[in-house]
């Protein structure tokens, strides 16, 4: 029937914050500002699957520069699985990436449905928890990132993701109510952090710096903006020793791992400086 037909199109900007109430649903705990510069990213790379008008699955597939995408979001809602809806819009996920190398953070229980997909596991991320507040340090290395060039936070953050992400970046450090941190070093940037409100507490991503000492002064200044006691959320890349002892030492604990795989050759990020991940749903 007309009715019944499953149409796959890009999402309308309202429909972002359906794709967020889902995500929150999927206990991925997504900011109230983030729809604003997923959107910028790639305004036509998410996608919605609908079935006689109503939404039943969705997917973003977000094009990055000439070669690379990243899929986020994949989401069917539960009374619609197991009938082909999912695989028909990650089809078209991947069709839309066609000849990029593609990256995802995938749930660990599933990495052997994406490796039929050419995916390959390169390492895990975990998300931790921890809780907000303490006292602001006076460290006048730690700057608002607002007061340097833009020009010199893209060039830091350049080597951290596989292609230009100027757009998002720009979108992603001026969301409402987040506070953007830059650690200087020699008079230059040696590292940025971001923490911005979620649905429940708080979350830093990224988190990059030269050092384990850098990235613990980054870390304490905008922990400290957090509401004492607020729930605070740092997503790590698990092979990144330096990183497990900054959250061991701030007592956070373990929740959930993500499998980061790419197709392809996978991009070289110097995760020895990577101490947060920026986003699970668009890398």
């Amino acid at each position: 029937m007309q009715q019944d037909r499953y149409v796959i199109r890009s999402m309308t900007r309202p429909e972002f914050d359906l794709a967020l109430d889902w995500a929150a649903a999927e206990g991925w705990n997504p900011g109230p500002h983030d729809a604003a510069a997923f959107h910028a990213a790639d305004p036509e790379g998410f996608l919605i699957g609908l079935l006689g008008g109503q939404p039943v699955a969705m997917i973003s597939a977000v094009r990055y520069g000439s070669g690379f995408g990243f899929i986020g979001f994949y989401i069917v809602r539960p009374n619609f699985r197991g009938q082909g809806y999912g695989l028909q819009i990650w089809n078209a996920a991947m069709a839309r990436l066609a000849g990029r190398t593609i990256g995802l953070d995938g749930v660990v229980a599933q990495q052997d449905n994406y490796r039929k997909s050419g995916f390959v596991l390169a390492w895990n991320n975990a998300r931790f928890e921890g809780l907000g507040g303490g006292p602001r340090p006076a460290d006048g290395a730690i700057v608002p990132l607002s007061t340097l060039p833009f020009d010199a936070v893209v060039a830091y953050d350049r080597p951290f993701f596989p292609d230009d992400r100027l757009t998002f970046l720009r979108a992603w450090i001026d969301q409402p109510d987040a506070v953007a941190l830059g650690v200087l070093q020699g008079g230059h940037l040696a590292g940025y952090g971001m923490l911005r409100p979620c649905r429940s507490g708080f979350k830093i991503g990224p988190l990059f710096a030269d050092s384990p000492a850098l990235a613990e002064h980054l870390f304490v200044a905008l922990r400290a903006q957090a509401p004492e006691g607020a729930p605070l959320f740092l997503d790590i890349p698990v092979p990144h020793a330096a990183a497990l002892d900054l959250v061991q030492r701030h007592r956070m604990t373990k929740g959930f791992e993500t499998a980061r795989m790419y197709t392809g050759i996978a991009p070289q990020l110097p995760l020895k400086r990577l101490y947060g991940v920026t986003s699970f749903e668009l890398g």
